[in-house]
């Protein structure tokens, strides 16, 4: 497999588990002073309020061809087609690094060191928070399949918190057995931060098409003309990917720019108000999905997968902060609205949960990719 590495992106190499984190900074002194978060409570998925679900045998995964809410763990053993397997054609791995400067879209942000949001005494349900400008450099990986023939147009799928390898390993597999499209990858790294104040935050948390389109307009030019490949632009052969607020962001991308994109992958969404600046519009950030935006709206012709744990995040500074809740709200409402969607509560699972992940990642790309024709095995 080749794998094309600038000096700037082995020196951001990070090696942490969680894709949501995988490029935050080190802790300052004082965030490393600050009390440990405790843990969340465990969640009962068959708590009154909640989706009505289909109780899954351990171990068992939910069908590719089933939409519905489904339930599965405690157990977690990772999926055959999340390792590389003897005989099985690896795509090429490309990776390159975007500096902030060269952005019209997001020239960089941080928030200010050793602050912190607060929330607005006028308005508990926003935050203040302190910010300056501030260059980044971001790490981009493309995934271009053996299989891949050069010059026609290729489905693919744009993932945040790149570089994801667990993903081109799938592909890889999943390609190979002709249960999902040949397509390419395009792995996108944050730039850098979290939360309120950061770039990341800016970029994933914001409610408009604001990321898609700087996908659209400064990722996926570079992608073609640096590696001779051909993107669709098909919205039915495009889709999203992410985890925590990558997560939402992957909604975010495809519900303001259904002309784009038109299937979904989210591993712990963040539905819930992270949006930094406030936005009159969307006063709730992404916990306005299953408040108003899909109750309110005609359906859109997007498919949907997503997962939450039962320990997954949750704050009681105020009603717009439980990541369990917010994820099985938005089952009611796709349901409601007659999506095709596919909601997973995992038991025995964190944020973003690596092991959850190993377990579903290859069933939750085949569901996504239902109706998208797959090339039959030659003869």
């Amino acid at each position: 497999m080749i794998r094309l590495l600038s000096i700037a992106s082995l020196i951001g190499l990070m090696t942490g588990l969680n894709p949501a984190m995988a490029q935050t900074p080190p802790q300052t002194p004082a965030e490393a002073a600050r009390p440990a978060r405790p843990a969340p409570p465990a969640r009962d998925p068959k708590t009154p309020g909640y989706v009505t679900a289909k109780d899954l045998p351990d171990g068992a995964n939910a069908s590719f061809k089933e939409d519905g809410n489904f339930i599965l763990g405690p157990t977690h053993n990772p999926a055959p087609e999340m390792a590389a397997q003897e005989g099985v054609p690896q795509g090429d791995v490309f990776d390159f690094t975007m500096e902030s400067a060269d952005s019209k879209i997001y020239p960089g942000i941080a928030r200010e060191a050793n602050t912190f949001a607060q929330p607005d005494p006028a308005n508990p349900t926003r935050l203040m928070v302190k910010s300056h400008p501030a260059p980044y450099t971001r790490r981009v990986a493309v995934y271009v399949p053996k299989q891949y023939v050069p010059g026609t147009a290729a489905p693919f799928i744009v993932g945040a918190d790149g570089p994801d390898r667990a993903l081109f390993t799938a592909l890889d597999n999943l390609i190979a057995q002709h249960r999902v499209p040949v397509m390419i990858a395009i792995s996108i790294g944050n730039g850098s931060g979290d939360a309120q104040g950061s770039e990341r935050g800016l970029e994933y948390d914001t409610m408009s098409g604001l990321y898609a389109e700087f996908v659209e307009k400064e990722v996926l030019p570079l992608v073609e003309k640096q590696y001779h490949v051909k993107l669709t632009k098909d919205p039915e052969g495009r889709a999203t990917m992410g985890g925590s607020s990558g997560g939402s962001c992957a909604l975010i991308m495809a519900w303001y720019h259904p002309e784009l994109y038109h299937r979904v992958l989210t591993y712990s969404g963040t539905y819930v108000n992270q949006q930094w600046p406030s936005n009159s519009e969307t006063p709730h950030g992404a916990w306005e999905f299953h408040e108003h935006l899909i109750p309110d709206s005609p359906a859109k012709p997007l498919r949907i997968w997503m997962e939450v744990g039962d320990r997954d995040n949750i704050s009681t500074r105020d009603n717009f902060h439980d990541w369990v809740l917010a994820n099985e709200n938005m089952g009611k409402v796709l349901a409601a609205k007659g999506y095709h969607y596919q909601f997973v509560f995992a038991r025995n699972a964190g944020h973003t949960d690596r092991a959850v992940k190993q377990q579903t990642l290859p069933e939750a790309l085949e569901y996504v990719w239902q109706g998208y024709p797959v090339a039959s095995p030659k003869n």
